[in-house]
């Protein structure tokens, strides 16, 4: 929930080029987002087709976006309400 007690919810989305969205907030926020660095992880990898990624769709239930193969994104962090997870640090093997 936003700092404003706003729960984001996702209402509309457009692919854009390359791996960006546009989304449409029940807010009337509308709001273009990058994903080309936060496809990782073996639910994003499909992603990383830029065929499979325009597959996006809402999901009415959960209120964001979603793929074919169940991965979605944490509405509020799409709306900017709140910081993504940093990708994880990667360590050489020893």
């Amino acid at each position: 929930m936003s700092e404003t007690g706003f729960l984001a919810r996702v209402t509309a989305v457009e692919p854009l080029e390359g791996f960006r969205l546009r989304l449409t907030f029940t807010n009337g926020l509308i709001r273009e987002v990058d994903l080309s660095g936060d496809l990782w992880g073996p639910m994003a990898e499909p992603l990383q087709d830029p065929t499979y990624f325009r597959q996006v769709r809402v999901d009415p239930e959960l209120g964001t976006v979603a793929w074919p193969n169940g991965y979605d994104l944490d509405p509020d962090v799409l709306h900017g309400d709140h910081e993504p997870v940093p990708r994880p640090a990667v360590h050489a093997s020893r």
